[in-house]
């Protein structure tokens, strides 16, 4: 067996259209999630006869809510790129988020990418090339089919020339 590592090829990369489709489905989900908490958080509310905790929903300020949008954007893309290397947004474009070897990157590393989004202008840094979210934390958004079948073919051409042990 050889032992030679796969290496991403640039040309797998996910194209703008795809990563901004991505970015759409997610901040919906996102806003979906918020009213689901607030949902959920009225509910226990009432349940519990928790008069201040409906009083704080009701009159929550600007940056209590935005310090709510930020925690579960953190929880949405840590739990999802953590557990299954994509986002829905990328579930539905056929996007997948990977180191440079090709591999699900590890938790750390998807912690660190998700903190990288909360840099300011960081949804502008595409209009270069890479985000700053993907060239800080060293992960690629690359197009899951076409990155199965080339580490496929990379693994078979390596088998080339090698003795079959039995």
């Amino acid at each position: 067996m050889s032992n030679s590592t796969y290496i991403l090829d640039e040309k797998l990369l996910a194209s703008g259209g795809s990563r901004f489709a991505n970015y759409i489905v997610d901040i919906i989900v996102v806003f979906c999630l918020i009213f689901v908490f607030g949902i959920v958080m009225a509910l226990i509310a009432n349940l519990f006869g928790l008069g201040g905790l409906m009083y704080w929903l009701g009159n929550m300020s600007d940056f209590e809510g935005q310090i709510l949008f930020v925690a579960i954007c953190i929880f949405y893309y840590s739990f999802s790129e953590g557990i299954f290397g994509r986002s829905l947004g990328k579930f539905i474009t056929g996007t997948i988020v990977v180191d440079e070897n090709g591999q699900k990157p590890s938790f750390g590393t998807i912690f660190k990418r998700t903190l990288c989004r909360l840099i300011p202008f960081d949804a502008l840094s595409f209009l270069g090339s890479r985000g700053w979210h993907d060239s800080i934390s060293d992960t690629y958004v690359v197009n899951k089919k076409e990155l199965e079948r080339e580490v496929k073919l990379f693994h078979e051409f390596n088998l080339i020339g090698n003795n079959e042990v039995i």
